[in-house]
């Protein structure tokens, strides 16, 4: 056998190999499926909602509120007050803002709070307040104010962005239905509701064992009617009253 033919047969033989190999590996690449990919962790709806933030700072800031309506937002922590001509009247609470109340802004202003009225919002040296009417009220045209800030030496410092929504928060998550918001607009708890939707219905107030969130049993101050409310996967599976705090 001449060189030629026996170079000729050495490189068939190597093609041959290099083919039998390549086919091996996808027959592996194609049979062998490896680890399962990773399950992408479920996002809740309500974490992609636009809250809108208005970051003020100064008096001038929340005067840009005057002639809008917000949503209250932080519920059954907030006290208000009867209201004239840029003047709280601390000394008789009207009540307790309740979630998702619309608010109808009239006016800002500055006024030195005495210290029963620092528990929520700090003196400071003066408190800023907004006067507001109450659309949804016997009396729409009734003014009332609510603390949403302080002015310590010259700073001011300001909640309302955690205290209200700018926008309707009815609009905001309208795909919760209405059997979830005719619960939150009579302030009460059905079953299937979420933590979210029971804080906004029976306020902000409330106490836990666990931190567990969406699976434990929570208590609600209720402005004093207590409830308590158990979740399972962030569903509310049981409620009823409860001895309180």
């Amino acid at each position: 056998m001449n060189l030629s033919k026996k170079v000729a047969i050495a490189i068939t033989g190597i093609l041959l190999l290099t083919l039998a190999i390549r086919v091996a590996l996808i027959y592996h690449e194609r049979h062998d499926a490896g680890p399962a990919p990773e399950t992408a962790a479920k996002v809740d709806p309500d974490d992609l909602v636009f809250l809108k933030k208005l970051r003020p700072s100064s008096l001038a800031d929340e005067k840009q509120l005057i002639g809008k309506t917000v949503w209250v937002s932080a519920g059954g922590q907030m006290d208000y007050y009867p209201a004239a001509a840029h003047h709280a009247d601390y000394a008789h609470s009207a009540g307790t803002l309740l979630g998702a109340e619309p608010l109808a802004i009239k006016d800002a202003f500055e006024q030195v709070a005495p210290k029963s009225a620092t528990f929520r919002i700090p003196g400071g040296d003066r408190q800023v307040l907004l006067a507001f009417t109450l659309p949804n009220s016997s009396d729409p045209a009734k003014l009332y104010a609510v603390p949403v800030g302080y002015k310590k030496g010259g700073d001011y410092t300001f909640m309302s962005d955690d205290i209200f929504f700018y926008d309707d928060p009815h609009q905001l998550f309208n795909y919760w239905g209405p059997k979830i918001w005719q619960a939150i607009d009579t302030h009460q708890v059905v079953l299937g509701m979420n933590e979210r939707q029971v804080s906004l219905s029976l306020g902000q107030v409330s106490q836990s064992t666990s931190q567990d969130y969406g699976n434990r049993m929570v208590v609600y101050d209720n402005l004093g009617k207590p409830m308590a409310v158990t979740f399972v996967t962030n569903q509310v599976t049981a409620f009823r009253p409860d001895q309180g705090f």
